[in-house]
């Protein structure tokens, strides 16, 4: 039962086939059995999980069916606010929160009848990490434990591929729904910006955060995103505009559709293994055989969307955190300062440019879009191991995922393939905003006819395992000189912080990579280039 999808199970349970307590039994069983070798869960509510599986059999029972989620146990990432549950966001900072409220999305898995098994494993505050100097070890990938997850929804990578959960709701500011969907062989949707609340779950960046499903299949990820899809007040960027049924327009055609390869996004500008090329030409092949047209396709270059990303989200995560920042640094971990502090090397100057920049980017498209249905691209992956990660990453290259954040238009990550070695290989499609019904089309179509759903990863609840993490890595040696260093420590102390030598050496690292991002933008726009976060009424 850990490996039904959601829409057999839903079924199962609406023709009374398939017991809600039975069901949400196995996934408490299961992550007993499991969760010591992945640390998917951070917290673990099975007490609330066996009352709301006894009311939703009690309900179905009397004839009060609520839809394909009730009954259906999923997890959340631990940045979701949940009334009268911690909520830590993987940090000591928040390590003993519990909101008095649900954040929006959790209230609506609850009107549907949904079973919530727990909090799952993320980054710290859905950014730094893997870290090894939190309160929570790493989340560990189900293929192979020695890899990374992919982030920021480390978690839900985990326990969606080991069979933990059925579903689980993460965040994608940079890629961090579609990073652990790619890595770990599930599907995970970032939606359009605005179709789901943010509400209530744990603020990265206000212009680029996203909610949204990480499943097993596409069509799951639809009942899912069916659920929590829909305007909210509380939200000031939630878009008022209807809902289609996704799961009802996944016909498994692409008759006539036009989508367009953006092949130098993982040729030239972020270079993946051969691996990776050969599967996504198998892909291709795939999709013209089910009646779509695939040109190739240029937009900007992937590091122009980086520098606009990186610049404007990490000014606005600074500002999210610093008043904790000022009195309560040193109980962060080294990954999230070794990211976070970067912002106080960027300029107001910058972040306005950089806004610009975004909205020239999103009017760019506006052609493509006419043209095209859809767009396909590398997903990341092959998943690292996690004693390879350095902090310094972050900084030095462009990412697959970003350009899509900054376009704001849907971007799914789906499994097509593994390597000989056993792990997931990915493609990402994406469409035009609010074209996630599309998105969600060519994804359930491409599934429907190749063989990737029928693996799942070989799980021992007995093996020998250890809970050892890799050594926290030292500090990058910063390659600049004194007046520069200078520069920063006056920087830091103009910003009220207290930096040990370790944070301060890391920030000097970052200070290169920083200095050639912000050079990069455009410096001299036209006076009346607004940015992309102007006010409509």
């Amino acid at each position: 039962m850990h490996f039904m999808t959601i829409a057999e199970a839903s079924r199962a349970i609406a023709t009374r086939k398939l017991s809600p307590v039975e069901l949400t039994r196995v996934f408490l069983d299961r992550i007993a059995a499991l969760n010591p070798q992945l640390n998917a869960y951070l917290l673990v509510t099975a007490d609330r999980a066996m009352e709301q599986a006894k009311a939703a059999e009690q309900e179905i029972a009397a004839g009060r069916y609520r839809g394909p989620m009730h009954g259906i146990p999923y997890a959340l990432k631990d940045i979701y606010c949940t009334s009268g549950i911690r909520t830590t966001g993987h940090s000591r900072t928040r390590a003993d929160y519990v909101p008095d409220f649900d954040a929006t999305t959790v209230a609506k898995l609850n009107e549907a009848g949904a079973i919530l098994l727990g909090k799952l494993a993320t980054h710290e505050f859905a950014h730094g990490g893997p870290s090894f100097d939190l309160p929570w070890p790493v989340a560990r990938n189900p293929w192979n434990r020695d890899h990374v997850t992919g982030g920021s929804s480390s978690g839900s990578g985990a326990a969606g591929a080991a069979g933990l959960a059925m579903g689980s709701l993460g965040s994608d500011t940079g890629g961090s729904i579609r990073n652990p969907a790619a890595l770990c062989g599930l599907v995970g949707l970032k939606p359009t910006y605005g179709l789901v609340s943010r509400f209530g779950v744990y603020t990265n960046s206000f212009s680029y955060d996203h909610a949204g499903p990480l499943t097993w299949t596409a069509e799951d990820c639809a009942i899912l995103l069916q659920a929590i899809a829909g305007h909210d007040p509380k939200d000031p960027a939630s878009a008022d505009r209807p809902i289609p049924p996704y799961r009802a327009e996944l016909d498994g055609s692409l008759k006539g559709m036009r989508i367009g390869a953006i092949r130098h996004l993982y040729e030239d500008d972020v270079p993946t293994p051969a691996v990776v090329k050969q599967a996504l030409e198998a892909a291709y092949d795939v999709l013209r055989g089910l009646g779509a047209t695939i040109e190739d396709v240029r937009i900007r270059p992937a590091q122009q969307y980086h520098d606009i990303k990186i610049v404007g989200a990490e000014s606005e995560l600074y500002a999210v955190h610093e008043p904790a920042l000022r009195t309560r640094l040193h109980e962060f971990g080294e990954d999230f300062l070794g990211r976070t502090l970067g912002a106080l090397l960027i300029s107001s100057a910058d972040y306005m440019q950089a806004s610009r920049q975004r909205r020239k980017a999103i009017a760019d498209m506006q052609p493509l879009y006419a043209k095209y249905d859809a767009f396909v691209t590398a997903g990341p992956g092959p998943a690292g191991r996690l004693d390879a990660w350095r902090t310094i990453g972050f900084w030095q290259k462009a990412s697959l995922t970003t350009p899509f954040n900054v376009l704001g238009g849907p971007a799914l990550a789906q499994c097509i393939g593994y390597t000989d070695g056993g792990l997931p290989l990915s493609m990402q499609v994406y469409a035009r905003p609010f074209a996630d019904a599309t998105v969600l089309r060519v994804a359930h179509a491409y599934e429907q006819a190749t063989p990737w759903r029928a693996r799942r990863p070989a799980l021992d609840p007995n093996a020998a395992f250890s809970s050892l993490q890799p050594p926290i890595p030292e500090p990058e040696k910063a390659n600049i000189g004194q007046a520069r260093r200078d520069e920063i420590a006056t920087l830091v102390a103009r910003a009220g912080l207290t930096l040990n030598d370790r944070h301060f050496e890391q920030l000097c690292a970052t200070a290169p990579y920083i200095d050639e991002m912000t050079g990069r933008l455009e410096r001299d726009p036209a006076f009346y280039d607004e940015p992309s976060n102007i006010f409509l009424a």
